[in-house]
């Protein structure tokens, strides 16, 4: 199943929802924030505003319950609030419970959340092309009442202060980021890359089994016949969805492993390069420097450093 798929990813590549702040106002408002993550995303829980940033054209205006996710920008600006008088400069405050969120009211307040979705670098190679530079979920859609009831119960443990809230908080935000790409699945025209080859029930039966044994030396007939499809039209179609041709994609996913492998195991280069389909650990570690930029080695000696480095915290509250 797609949704099988969706989850061996995300666990491979380590996907976290992480929630850094947010506010509420009433009356016009207007926050403006710079960044350097990868992946933002802001969130209106209830009220509207339009939302400004780097390489669009055109304002994105949010509704109650829509999801923006921010690829590769630097800064964004909201605006909302309506009234008479000049805008209120909105600093929003990081972590929580956070005392205006406490205090809102549903009924007349502008009420935003915002957090970073954290990967392992081959989840940032993955996800970062799949999605353009402003992904837009729209909560009013109706594949979108999950993403609405995420939203609502991760707010709801935001402002309710009860015991183990900071947990509640961290396991809502992995449900809130599935429910906003699960719902971007379904509401947008996808780019060619990994959420749409994903995506795709007639590639799926091909797309299983190169995930199921990414050793196995698969050729372009066996994936073909799977998908009950003819070679050359199964690897238009691929080339199409994915963007690259179905063997460059499992030479692909074989690095993916890869690099799980290395960071997160003890397991010798030359028993990887084998159960990863490769003829010796040469051939592996040629292809893996190829995609990687680097040898097995170094990346795992440089990753491994990096884990075990106190994380950095995020530059914003927002």
């Amino acid at each position: 199943m797609a949704t099988d798929q969706l989850s061996e990813v995300f666990d491979l590549v380590e996907v976290r929802g992480v929630m850094s702040g947010g506010f509420a106002m009433r009356g016009p408002w207007v926050t403006r924030t710079a960044f350097s993550e990868p992946l933002k995303f802001i969130a209106m829980v209830w009220g509207r505003a339009r939302l400004t940033t780097d390489g669009i054209d055109e304002r994105i205006e949010l509704e109650p319950g829509d999801v923006a996710i921010l690829n590769n920008r630097s800064w964004l600006e909201l605006e909302g609030g309506a009234g008479d008088g000049p805008r209120r400069e909105i600093v929003p405050e990081r972590g929580f419970p956070s005392p205006p969120l406490i205090g809102a009211d549903s009924e007349t307040d502008d009420i935003v959340i915002g957090g970073r979705i954290e990967l392992n670098p081959a989840g940032q190679a993955l996800l970062l092309q799949a999605l353009p530079p402003v992904g837009h979920v729209r909560g009013s859609a109706a594949t979108a009442a999950n993403l609405r009831g995420s939203l609502h119960r991760l707010y709801d443990e935001v402002t309710a202060n009860r015991l183990g809230s900071a947990f509640a908080i961290r396991q809502h935000s992995q449900l809130v980021l599935l429910e906003v790409l699960r719902a971007y699945i379904d509401q947008a025209d996808l780019p060619p890359g990994w959420l749409r080859v994903l995506a795709d029930e007639r590639l799926r039966p091909a797309l299983s089994l190169m995930h199921a044994e990414p050793g196995k030396p698969w050729g372009l007939e066996e994936l073909a016949r799977a998908a009950a499809m003819s070679r050359t039209s199964f690897a238009e179609r691929f080339r199409t969805v994915a963007g690259l041709p179905p063997l460059t994609y499992l030479n692909r996913w074989r690095m993916v492993l890869a690099q799980r492998a290395l960071r997160d195991d003890d397991v010798r280069v030359g028993s990887l390069a084998f159960d990863l389909g490769y003829a010796s650990e040469s051939a592996f570690s040629t292809a893996f420097k190829r995609e990687v930029g680097e040898s097995p080695l170094r990346y795992r000696h440089r990753v491994q450093g990096e884990m075990s480095a106190t994380p950095a915290e995020a530059a914003s509250g927002l």
